[in-house]
C-alpha cells in the first residue's frame, strides 16, 4: 500500500508541477518519477526547516510539489530546454 501511496502522490505532484512550470511535463512515467523524487526533496527541505509534519494527502502533495518544482528548475538549469521535451 505504501508504494501505491508514493505513486499517487508522485503522479499528482508531477502533474501539478508540469502545469506550474508552463511545460508539457515529462510524460506519465516521468511525471511520477519527478513527483516522487520531488516528494523526497521537499520532505528533506521541510524537515530541515522544522516543518516535519504528518499531514494528510494535501500536505504531502504540497511538499512534493515544492520539491518537484525545485527539481524541475534544477533540471532545466543543467540541461537547458532539452528537459522540457523528455
Amino acid at each position: 500500500m505504501f508504494i501505491i501511496w508514493w505513486i499517487v502522490v508522485g503522479l499528482i505532484a508531477g502533474f501539478l508541477t508540469g502545469k506550474l512550470m508552463k511545460g508539457s511535463g515529462f510524460g506519465a512515467i516521468g511525471d511520477i518519477v519527478v513527483g516522487i523524487i520531488g516528494a523526497v526533496v521537499g520532505g528533506f527541505i521541510m524537515q530541515h526547516l522544522g516543518y516535519a509534519g504528518s499531514g494528510g494527502l494535501v500536505y504531502t502533495v504540497f511538499v512534493a510539489v515544492i520539491g518537484a518544482v525545485l527539481l524541475t528548475l534544477l533540471l532545466r538549469l543543467v540541461t537547458g530546454n532539452r528537459a522540457r521535451n523528455l
